[in-house]
């Protein structure tokens, strides 16, 4: 994995080169480095190892995910804002079925960054949702989920948000409880 910063001098250097060839007459070889040096413009806003661990997590592959994730030693230097966000959004997905704190700090990191698809900043909120109802913030858990419903312009979330929103309704209910005291049968006892 390259530096960001790596990336870019990369480019202008392969650009600097490209021109030098145009000079020379060797037309097909700038062309050819012009090209070598987009692939390395496109590294730069789509990091190489996170596009991999998205991959890996098409499969359900979770552990290969992270393995490609963990190549990132710091994503601080190593990647834009927006893929600092996608990492965190990684990792808390993965870390959402073992350890729910840890994956509301990835969440709640990965809204901060920005995600640039609204279907993945949707996805992070209904995450954030659930975890919330699960420790009982119910009103946090009802916002988020309206900023959800609101950002799933495409419907992709319409089930899983139903679903919540019907799980929500039912631990609002409180239980009713007939009759108050257990009634005992009367009858001859052996």
């Amino acid at each position: 994995m390259y530096n960001k910063k790596l990336k870019l001098l990369i480019v202008v250097l392969l650009i600097a080169f490209s021109v030098y060839q145009f000079t020379e007459g060797y037309i097909g070889n700038g062309i050819m480095y012009i090209l070598l040096s987009l692939i390395f413009v496109f590294l730069y806003f789509k990091n190489e190892f996170i596009l991999l661990a998205f991959l890996k997590l098409r499969k359900q592959d979770f552990t290969g995910a992270k393995k490609w994730l963990d190549k990132i030693k710091n994503p601080k230097s190593a990647l834009t804002k927006k893929q600092q966000g996608y990492h965190s959004y990684l990792n808390g997905v993965m870390v959402s079925q073992t350890n729910m704190n840890e994956a509301e700090k990835y969440f709640k990191h990965a809204i901060s960054m920005g995600l640039s698809m609204d279907h993945d900043l949707a996805m992070a909120k209904l995450n954030l949702a659930g975890i919330a109802f699960s420790k009982r913030r119910k009103q946090e858990a009802q916002k988020l989920l309206t900023e959800a419903q609101k950002l799933d312009k495409r419907g992709m979330l319409t089930d899983q948000i139903k679903m919540m929103k019907g799980q929500m309704k039912k631990a609002s209910v409180p239980n009713q409880h007939f009759g108050g005291h257990r009634q005992q049968r009367g009858g001859r006892q052996r």
